[in-house]
């Protein structure tokens, strides 16, 4: 357990230096930490630790943990089915993973019959990768436009990205880059549901890159718990 913190410590130190090489500072950017197949026991000391915020990539696994978690910001990050939603609306903070408007109705009307406003972020599918969900960057807008006009309790917060993995994550910093972009030109936008704050990239292999690209949401598991064991999930 005293990895995790040391590993923290280290990832904080590796985000100041990625954010003040650009000019901003570690403040700027939010650490999400990635918990899956992660213990409860394991991500309170994490909070213990510091860390504000906790990603999931499976409703299962949120629904497991959640109450025996110290209070902390639940992200829902992997591929949310619509028929799962309805477990996770009022224990998570934001979605990262809206990649349709199918999902982004669901969760619309999960938020409605709670009474609240969901956060969510649009994930964007840079590369094209077909073992990846995600919109392409010229589905955006559109997608954009029809929660706005359709979806009363959804609040698109900004982008969430998975890139390519590569050997040298400088190979792939331009699909960080054509996210930011599209990230800047939307966030200009004025309207009460669209409040543009978050760029999701980068995890434990290639977050400082993100950073240097633009992101302010880095999703890190692996550099803080460790490699993970997958025999442990059910």
């Amino acid at each position: 357990m005293e990895d995790i913190k040391k590993n923290l410590q280290t990832i904080d130190d590796m985000i100041r230096e990625a954010a003040e090489g650009c000019g901003r500072t570690r403040e700027d950017v939010l650490l999400c930490a990635v918990s899956k197949t992660r213990t409860a026991e394991e991500i309170n000391v994490a909070i213990d630790a510091g860390v504000t915020d906790i990603g999931e990539n499976k409703v299962q696994e949120i629904m497991d943990k959640f109450d025996h978690v110290k209070p902390v910001k639940w992200h829902m990050i992997g591929h949310l089915q619509t028929n799962k939603v309805k477990y996770i609306i009022d224990k998570v903070s934001m979605i990262h993973s809206v990649d349709s408007f199918k999902l982004a109705a669901e969760i619309d009307k999960r938020a409605g019959q709670k009474g609240i406003t969901m956060d969510i972020l649009l994930q964007v599918n840079a590369a094209q990768e077909e073992s990846k969900f995600g919109i392409s960057l010229d589905e955006t807008e559109a997608l954009i436009n029809e929660i706005l006009e359709k979806c009363e309790n959804i609040r698109i917060r900004g982008l969430m990205s998975v890139v390519p993995k590569a050997d040298n994550p400088e190979d792939i910093k331009v699909y960080f880059s054509q996210v930011k972009e599209q990230y800047d030109s939307f966030g200009k936008i004025e309207h009460p549901r669209l409040d543009f704050k978050y760029l999701s990239m980068g995890m434990s292999h290639d977050f400082q890159v993100a950073i240097e690209a633009g992101s302010n949401l880095v999703r890190v598991g692996s550099a803080i718990f460790g490699e993970r064991d997958y025999s442990k999930q059910n």
